[in-house]
């Protein structure tokens, strides 16, 4: 069966240690650090057609759970982590048409500085750069920075919007047309192409131009997780692509629902931005294994609980709560409130043990053969009327070579046939050309319809 609408694939990533301790895992935790098994990843993401790779990022260990680094480092839950931005121009020179979301927190970066390394990014990767924007929600990442704590949860929407803002305005500071390399008068730029943005707001106040070339892109496009209300009303105003955690078909359909909905009241053409869902398939030769595969990966233990906990403790102790006592229902959080409203819920009455030796932030459970797995994914996004996937090997760190293969090689061949993805990408797009993309080419469009 044909597809009249493109599946948008890409896959979430952090540059730290992957899977090291177990089976096929080979000798990765001794070499991640050198960028060579992210350069293989890439590789086969570039060769099958996903369009984008996202880097995440982060600046802090936590000590919050029980007060030590101790379990924190045991499991590299954020750590030890290496900046990603260095690494993207080293995977673009590895690849030919795969996109690269580079991870930057509106908390941290000056619109200036972000501005002109996203630009410079974007040249040194052929216009294949995507800013994701974060917000940043740990007092230990402020003090990273030499503040004591963060801005309240939505007044760090306003900073973002307006970091946007000011940077799209850096980004078109300098007319397309500006390099005229004139040789008879030996003129380089056209000074009059050239401008400032004089731009003086609520939280930045910026001169500009850049002094950097515009991005190739014109406007890289914008990535973004708007969970929270004012999440979701951010990216409805300023995201190219929305990377959501909703849970179900019916979540997904009302989450795509409500972000189309404030996108209209914000004089925004809906069908602009597009909608990832996130999952994390188990994939082998039977249902059955795979079935296998993933109950012991999502085995309720103490240890997978520990795991799960350690990311929700920043402000919190989750240590301090009994794992066999349904999860707190009084908690409150500056941090990402989304999340421990997302947890609580997925939690509900369970032991605490229980509901978080879960994969909460997979759409809907995605394993068995390819077939098996394509199937679920057509079904959802036939049904939801979403863009696609972003793929992350959840599971307890799942993330090796065979398990990038095992996607590659066996999920995307499939979903292929069916003519939801790309053969061939057609080559020379920019990332934002790319994801605006909703058609497959042609020769898919026939040979789905044979």
């Amino acid at each position: 069966m044909g597809s009249s609408q493109r599946m948008r694939l890409a896959w979430f990533v952090n540059y730290l240690v992957p899977g090291w301790n177990i089976p096929w895992s080979g000798n990765a935790g001794a070499e991640w650090m050198n960028g060579d098994f992210y350069v293989d990843m890439a590789r086969r993401l570039d060769a099958a057609g996903f369009d984008a790779m996202m880097l995440e990022d982060g600046n802090y260990l936590s000590d919050a759970y029980g007060g030590t680094f101790e379990a924190e480092l045991k499991h590299t839950v954020r750590g030890p982590k290496n900046d990603p931005l260095p690494l993207l121009p080293v995977l673009a020179a590895a690849t030919e048409r795969l996109g690269f979301i580079a991870t930057m927190s509106s908390s941290f970066y000056q619109p200036f500085l972000l501005a002109r390394l996203v630009t410079t990014l974007d040249h040194l990767t052929g216009g294949r750069v995507g800013w994701n924007v974060v917000t940043s929600s740990s007092p230990l990442a402020a003090q990273q920075f030499g503040m004591d704590a963060l801005p309240d949860h939505d007044e760090r929407y306003l900073i973002a919007e307006e970091l946007v803002d000011v940077v799209k305005k850096l980004w078109r500071s300098w007319d397309r047309d500006a390099v005229v390399m004139d040789r008879a008068t030996g003129t380089y730029v056209d000074h009059e192409k050239v401008r400032p943005i004089h731009h003086h707001g609520t939280y930045f106040d910026v001169r500009g131009p850049l002094n950097a070339l515009p991005p190739l892109q014109d406007l890289p496009p914008i990535f973004q997780a708007g969970g929270s209300p004012t999440g979701r009303e951010f990216a409805a105003r300023s995201a190219d692509v929305i990377v959501s955690s909703a849970k179900g078909i019916d979540d997904m359909r009302e989450y795509r629902a409500e972000v189309r909905r404030r996108a209209e009241l914000n004089g925004r053409n809906p069908d602009d931005i597009k909608i990832l869902f996130m999952i994390s398939p188990f994939l082998e030769e039977s249902d059955e294994l795979a079935r296998r595969r993933r109950e012991e990966r999502l085995a309720i233990t103490d240890e997978r609980a520990e795991r799960r906990l350690l990311m929700m403790s920043d402000e919190i102790d989750f240590s301090q709560f009994p794992l066999d006592q349904p999860f707190p229902t009084d908690l409150s959080t500056n941090g990402s409130q989304s999340l421990l409203k997302q947890f609580a819920q997925w939690a509900g009455d369970r032991p605490l043990r229980e509901a978080a030796a879960g994969d909460e932030f997979e759409a809907f459970p995605a394993f068995g053969t390819p077939e098996t797995v394509a199937d679920e994914m057509e079904h959802a996004f036939r049904e939801v009327g979403g863009d696609g996937y972003l793929i992350f090997a959840g599971g307890g760190g799942m993330l090796t070579r065979r398990y990038v293969d095992q996607v590659c090689e066996g999920l995307v061949p499939e979903l292929r046939r069916r003519g939801l993805v790309w053969d061939a990408p057609p080559a020379g797009l920019g990332l934002n050309q790319r994801l605006a993309c909703d058609e497959p080419a042609p020769d898919q469009r026939s040979a789905a319809s044979a």
